[in-house]
């Protein structure tokens, strides 16, 4: 009794790396932000405003995040049909999240913001930029679940995958959050 209790204590490994990398990760965009900050108090500092497509890609992560928690149910329910829908629909919104931020940024190079000088679009792009690679690194893994759904060949019910891919896919999400109220308001 006491080993069965003890190994549900336990943290699974895929878990723990995926928790390594998210602090990781949390500590690189810190001090991306933080240059920022500092310097943003430069005299010849340059401000950007926040495209409207932002905007939109806010709501797709937001709501794609949501489809994935309700996947992550319907996974765990043993729901396969209700869970592919909902993990294709988290790949779609995830793809307009995308498709959305390239609007945004294309719309910032029409609009003069480029990636040299001294001003916030140097950093906007890197830090956003960054960002996308870890919303395609999502993106990717939520194929690969999706796929297995449809074309695995066994039926093993096992929800750590799913798990991690969830816990991922909301950090990203909570991340995009913070970089958008950061650079509107606290920039």
């Amino acid at each position: 009794m006491d080993i069965v209790s003890n190994q549900r204590q336990k943290i699974h490994p895929h878990k723990f790396t995926l928790w390594v990398a998210i602090g990781s990760i949390l500590m690189m965009f810190a001090g991306l932000t933080s240059a920022y900050i500092v310097k943003s108090n430069q005299a010849n500092w340059e401000e950007v405003e926040t495209p409207v497509a932002f905007w939109f890609s806010t709501a797709a992560i937001l709501l794609s995040s949501l489809t994935m928690q309700m996947a992550l149910r319907a996974f765990k329910q043993r729901s396969m049909r209700h869970y592919r829908q909902l993990v294709a629909a988290t790949v779609v919104l995830g793809i307009a999240f995308v498709v959305l931020q390239w609007t945004g940024f294309k719309w910032l190079w029409d609009n003069g913001v480029r990636f040299r000088g001294a001003g916030a679009g140097q950093f906007l792009y890197i830090i956003a930029g960054l960002h996308a690679i870890h919303v395609l690194g999502g993106i990717v893994t939520l194929t690969v679940i999706f796929l297995k759904a449809f074309f695995g060949k066994s039926r093993n019910y096992n929800p750590v995958p799913v798990e991690v891919a969830a816990t991922y896919w909301h950090f990203v999400d909570l991340l995009w959050l913070y970089l958008l109220v950061f650079f509107v308001w606290l920039a």
